[in-house]
């Protein structure tokens, strides 16, 4: 599940619809508004999501045969059981679509991916672990859409459905490009995300015309303004990728400088409405419009929110679904032209097996989340 470090395919600039709040739409009153929308609305009493990019009901009519992998045993077993959840809202996973335990190991994956194809699957979507996909994709020959957004995994086979540091960078980078915000720092913490996540926004930015600052890295938030105005003059904007106990002091350090503070996904998991630090920010998210009743419906199946991995987790299902149900179960069926339309956003597939992934950007108000843009696929 880690995030990937492969760019040598980047993806297409995307297209960005600005202004899309003019009525100031936040989050929390997508969350509690939108139940009854076209977009994806709940059905009262039943527990069921129904889905305009579905068709038919889930579990409706026939289908090839297709396999869910998820870790429900093991040190991973809690994730695995969220996951599972996601995948059965809706009355899922639905005709000739079994979940299998991956189990939390390699060696358990395999024989998982063995059984589900032994059974007849003709696609299998997880692992969610890298190690897991890597191991997977080399045992099987049938599509392996891992869940996993390590993005060294795609090609041969192997099609990463994962939100990519790409994806996120792609998404915040465009709308400050579009704003005029031309200067832009990177600030990430030591190891392996802020590695990927700076060469993300390094080469993203570089192909949107920005001018990209070298990434700083940094444990806590000593000195950072003076690093930062070691160039002569402050950034237009600083993109803070990692949302970990880094996150906070950092933006603390920034507050009231004059800096648009850009996030990525990350930020995502996290309840910033409320932290003055944060407001005015602008992360990357899944599309409001269409992750608010998932997320709603999972909270009240769960008990508590699943974030992006269960939403995804969602979208597998009702790819596999979507294929299964029309003979397509493929390569040439996932790297199908219109794509696919999930709760985390329209995605389509690359022949390399990197997706393209449209996504939201939302402001931080005070006590609510704005969308500002969105990117399409």
């Amino acid at each position: 599940m880690r995030e990937g470090s492969h760019m040598s395919q980047p993806l297409p600039t995307p297209r960005i619809r600005d202004g899309e709040t003019a009525s100031g739409m936040s989050r929390r009153r997508i969350l509690t508004g939108l139940s009854c929308a076209s977009l994806v609305s709940l059905v009262p009493g039943c527990g069921q999501i129904s889905l305009p990019f579905g068709g038919e009901a889930r579990g409706a009519g026939r289908s090839e045969k297709s396999a869910l992998l998820l870790p429900l045993s093991g040190a991973s077993a809690p994730l695995g059981q969220r996951l599972q959840i996601a995948a059965t809202l809706g009355g899922g996973p639905g005709i000739g679509i079994d979940i299998i335990d991956s189990g939390s190991t390699p060696e358990t994956a395999v024989a998982a991916a063995k059984r589900a194809v032994d059974g007849g699957a003709r696609m299998i979507v997880g692992p969610v672990f890298s190690a897991q996909a890597q191991a997977v994709a080399d045992a099987v020959r049938v599509p392996v859409v891992t869940l996993s957004n390590d993005e060294s995994l795609a090609g041969g086979g192997t099609y990463v459905l994962g939100v990519t540091p790409t994806q996120s960078t792609r998404a915040i980078l465009s709308i400050a490009a579009q704003r005029n915000l031309r200067n832009v720092a990177v600030v990430v913490p030591p190891g392996a995300f802020g590695e990927r996540s700076a060469a993300a926004a390094e080469s993203v930015g570089r192909t949107l015309g920005l001018s990209m600052r070298p990434a700083l890295v940094k444990s806590n938030a000593d000195g950072l303004l003076d690093a930062l105005r070691a160039g002569g003059q402050l950034p237009d904007a600083v993109y803070l990728p990692a949302a970990d106990g880094t996150l906070l002091p950092f933006a603390q350090a920034l507050r009231g400088q004059g800096m648009q503070l850009l996030g990525s996904t990350q930020w995502s998991a996290l309840d910033l409405s409320d932290r003055p630090a944060f407001r005015g920010a602008w992360y990357a998210a899944p599309d409001p419009l269409r992750f608010a009743a998932f997320d709603e419906a999972y909270t009240q199946a769960a008990g508590s929110a699943g974030g992006i991995i269960s939403g995804l987790a969602f979208d597998g299902v009702e790819l596999l679904r979507v294929l299964g149900q029309t003979g397509q179960l493929s390569a040439k069926g996932l790297t199908r032209q219109e794509g696919f339309t999930g709760v985390v956003g329209p995605y389509r597939f690359l022949k390399s097996g990197l997706c393209e992934r449209g996504l939201g950007v939302v402001s931080i108000a005070d006590g609510e989340f704005n969308l500002i843009g969105s990117t399409s696929v």
